[in-house]
């Protein structure tokens, strides 16, 4: 059993999958700067999907879209493995609540690159799917469910202070101590400011969906929680919201753009 699990870490630590995991940052990158473009669109008065499903819509429709697909579900394949290899055999050293803490957050985001991979997949063999209308779906069902509604609250009041989380860990930095920051002072201060404006833009966004869901679910409208597209779409509704819309969305070109530089400077 322990040379298993040994050999499993030897693969999964390994520099060939090493390398195609950081290329899932890249994906990442690349769809949060889709969203963003979407959302300066909708704020100007044009029409578009802001979500993860409308972002891999508009990559499959590039030019060898079907091979961007393809490859971007690899990567994030490998990023998921990545992730849970670290919440399985990494951080040993640390003290037990810190350990928990980081695996914990490993396999959160094995869970969401996960997510993207099966997104990636299902467009990738022909068969997209409307995120907005999977949000709505997955509410109703939950508000049938014994013990649905509270189950529905915590997921919404989760995601919403998610989204603080990350608004906080803009401002704070504490971003950087994952990057390997470059030498150049220019460099260094650019990465920075990256991360700052996008990991705020990423927290109001996910603040957003997750208030949408306890919206939806106090209201009993489950077609009210519409993820991000319709949180966005909602936020141009507001007194200024056209201007804060189009801050979110150059917020997440920003983040998209530092995800794809994490690619080259993460700590893996």
């Amino acid at each position: 059993m322990k040379t298993a699990a040994d050999t499993a870490e030897e693969i999964t630590n390994s520099r060939a999958l090493e390398l195609v995991a950081r290329a899932g940052f890249a994906v990442s990158g690349i769809l949060h700067l889709l969203i963003g473009v979407v959302a300066i669109r909708l704020a100007m008065g044009g029409q578009g999907k802001a979500d993860v499903s409308g972002a891999v819509e508009q990559l499959g429709g590039q030019p060898a879209g079907p091979l961007l697909l393809w490859t971007s579900f690899a990567a994030c394949v490998a990023l998921a493995i990545w992730q849970v290899s670290d919440a399985i055999f990494d951080f040993e050293h640390l003290p037990a609540k810190k350990k928990l803490a980081k695996k914990l957050k490993a396999a959160l985001q094995a869970v969401v690159y996960a997510g993207l991979a099966i997104t990636l997949f299902s467009f990738a063999r022909g068969a997209g799917t409307d995120q907005s209308s999977s949000t709505s779906d997955l509410t109703a069902t939950m508000m049938k469910a014994p013990g649905g509604v509270a189950i529905l609250l915590a997921i919404g009041a989760a995601v919403a202070v998610t989204g603080v989380v990350y608004a906080i860990r803009g401002f704070r930095q504490s971003f950087a101590k994952h990057l390997r920051l470059p030498a150049s002072e220019k460099a260094r201060k650019a990465v920075t400011v990256l991360g700052v404006v996008g990991y705020a833009a990423k927290g109001v966004a996910l603040l957003l969906v997750g208030l949408l869901v306890i919206i939806a679910t106090v209201k009993a409208h489950p077609e009210e929680s519409t993820g991000i597209d319709g949180g966005l779409k909602a936020l141009r509704e507001q007194p200024f919201g056209v201007y804060m819309l189009a801050a979110v969305g150059i917020g997440l070109i920003c983040y998209g753009i530092f995800m794809m530089v994490r690619a080259k400077l993460a700590k893996m």
